[in-house]
């Protein structure tokens, strides 16, 4: 993956939002216009440091997966990933900004169409943006870990681009030479790689939790060792893609909507072979070997575009059950079910779906050949991968960007300050008080 020109510096007191776009637990996304000075208008996100989440343990974690995502967004240079347009840190809050998508989500459009669901054309179009995207992380070694219709964004032109990367995971990249040529480079950490548990009484144990608390997300141990959290320069000097620095990486899951905060893993034990056993994702995306423990690879990541997939083409997940106890047991258990219809006009996706949706990741598509394994099914013919962008018209173009973006906008820094605030006394209360923005 190269690596692009260094994101400029934000001065956070001189900028002003438009509105809110989105709050989240990675911290709140704001729309800011170009300042008058005629560029495009960008979305700013920003975690605050002071939110009561932010100082619990979870919180810690949570910083660390925000300068996480800034480091790895630096990195990415390619048509359906984001490029990072800046970034800033103050003692109070940590934001960088990113190319604006005036589209929404899949999520979105998906409710937007008749039934709910796409046409196997639109299907194919956006599927096909998603399946580049992925192919691009995994040969720079990074496994996304969070795909699902939220996290697929609309730009301007209807072309799409992934979104939310702090529960992405750097593995050994896919290629031919990966087995060979990363053993040299963790000669110079002192960090053993993460023991790998057990498969007998530490896996019982492990979906017996699983089972009983479905509040709660549950993780195998590893061996990794704490660090302290960095400063963001530190994150965004970092290498990712496989040299000899060494990156630490948060076991953080996002069983939406619980985090929890675990011990850290270096890049140089993934790059000797280690699989992740961090329990993430999003419970009705979440693969057979995440919810088993057994630990996960780029496979992961074919598994969640199969559940996307079934979700344009059904309307619904296939496995989600009454709650989260009963769809992780789907998962385990159950086939995707298909309709007759479903099955004699459009063979070619429904057996796409249930290639991805393998529950033995080694007998997964893509999990063996990669992209290029995925790419080659029938159900892409005609597809021009390299000119996706160029000649490939999307199904849908979003309206143009309202007058929203020009107006005078708010203070982001203020904004904070006024969470913050204390509550006025009763007596110190008027009407006439100023209050945070409506949006």
């Amino acid at each position: 993956m190269p690596v692009t020109t260094p994101p400029m510096e934000i001065d956070l007191d001189a900028v002003r939002a438009a509105r809110v776009l989105g709050r989240g637990a990675m911290g709140t996304v704001f729309l800011v216009g170009d300042g008058g000075g005629g560029g495009e208008p960008y979305a700013l996100k920003v975690f605050d440091k002071r939110s009561p989440a932010a100082r619990a343990a979870a919180g810690a974690d949570a910083a660390r997966r925000a300068r996480w995502e800034v480091s790895v967004l630096s990195r990415l240079a390619h048509p359906h990933l984001p490029s990072l347009l800046g970034c800033a840190e103050t003692p109070d809050l940590l934001a960088w900004a990113l190319p604006y998508c005036p589209g929404g989500d899949l999520n979105e459009l998906r409710h937007a169409q008749p039934d709910r669901v796409f046409s196997p054309a639109a299907i194919r179009f956006y599927v096909a943006e998603v399946v580049s995207a992925l192919a691009e992380l995994h040969a720079a070694g990074i496994a996304y870990r969070d795909l699902k219709p939220e996290n697929v964004l609309l730009r301007a032109d209807g072309h799409v681009t992934l979104t939310d990367f702090d529960l992405s995971r750097l593995l050994p990249p896919r290629s031919p030479s990966a087995s060979t040529s990363t053993s040299s480079s963790c000669s110079a950490t002192s960090s053993p790689p993460p023991q790998v548990p057990s498969h007998g009484r530490a896996q019982y144990h492990h979906l017996k939790r699983i089972f009983k608390r479905s509040e709660s997300a549950v993780t195998a141990s590893t061996s990794g060792q704490e660090e302290e959290p960095r400063n963001l320069a530190w994150y965004l000097n970092r290498s990712v893609d496989g040299g000899v620095d060494q990156v630490k990486k948060a076991k953080s899951a996002r069983v939406s909507p619980m985090d929890r905060g675990k011990k850290l893993s270096s890049l140089c034990a993934a790059a000797a072979g280690e699989r992740s056993f961090s329990f993430v994702g999003t419970e009705e995306y979440v693969a057979p070997e995440v919810v088993r423990g057994d630990g996960h690879e780029f496979a992961v990541d074919w598994w969640a575009l199969g559940v996307l997939v079934y979700e344009m083409s059904h309307g619904r997940t296939p496995f989600r059950g009454r709650n989260r106890k009963e769809t992780f047991r789907n998962v385990l258990l159950r086939e995707p079910e298909f309709s007759a219809d479903a099955r004699r006009r459009w063979p070619e996706l429904t057996e796409l779906i249930s290639r991805l949706l393998e529950k033995d990741p080694s007998r997964r598509l893509g999990s063996a050949g990669g992209a290029d394994e995925v790419r080659a099914h029938p159900f892409f013919v005609g597809v021009a991968w390299d000119l996706l962008g160029e000649v490939s018209r999307p199904p849908y173009i979003p309206p143009p960007a309202d007058d929203i973006v020009s107006c005078e906008g708010f203070s982001v820094v203020e904004y904070f300050n006024k969470l913050h605030q204390p509550p006025p006394s009763p007596a110190e209360h008027s009407p006439e008080e100023e209050h945070l923005p409506e949006f």
